[in-house]
Order: structure tokens, then sequence, then C-alpha cells
């Protein structure tokens, strides 16, 4: 319990000092490279907000994106299907896609020089 009383304010105190670099990195580098307008400390908090609504602060495993999680949901999915509904599966891919989806592709060969 005590931790957590000292964890709250700390973590405040950081989301507000980055709140403050950003304002400062952006009057400082951006004003004078584009002529864009200096932002307010408000302003640059808004920015954060914005960014974690839009791109987020990842999740997850440390180190593993969006992708590989929807690789491995994916996966979960197709391991947990009996084999009737993964050949399902496979029909509907191949009428949605034709009937390259599931086949191998070839190895890719280099192409010979032309001669000149």
């Amino acid at each position: 319990m005590r931790n957590r009383f000292i964890f709250v304010p700390l973590a405040i105190a950081g989301i507000l000092l980055f709140a403050w670099l950003v304002m400062l990195l952006w009057n400082h580098a951006l004003v004078p490279a584009t002529g864009w307008h200096e932002v307010t400390y408000w302003q640059a908090a808004g920015l954060l907000i914005l960014s974690k609504i839009f791109f987020g602060f990842g999740g997850g495993r440390p180190g593993e994106g969006w992708r590989n999680r929807m690789g491995r949901r994916a996966w979960q999915n197709w391991e947990s299907m009996a084999p009737e509904e993964r050949e399902k599966f496979r029909e509907a891919m191949r009428a949605r896609y034709g009937r390259s989806w599931c086949e191998p592709r070839p190895p890719h060969e280099p192409e010979a020089p032309a001669d000149r």
C-alpha cells in the first residue's frame, strides 16, 4: 500500500515533466525549422494525449508489435479449429482469393543477365 502512495505522485510528475519536454522540443526544434507557431504547456500535454489515442503505447509482451499479437491470436484460433472447420476455412479463402492462397510459392530464381 505504501508503494502505491509513492508511485502515483511520481507517475503524475513524470507525465507533467514529459509534457514540458515535448513543449521544449517543439518550440526549439520545429518552430525554427518550419515556422509553425509555438505551443503552450497545455497544448503539448494535449499532443501527448492525442498521440496516445492515435498510436498507443504498445502493450502485450515487450518488443512485440501488434502484428505479432494478431498473428499469435490467429494461430491460436487455427489450432483450436477441428479439421473439418479448417478445411471449410481453406475453401472459403480459396473462393475469395483464388487457388494460390494456400499453395506454396515456387522458389525465386534470379534472372540471367542479358547479353550485350
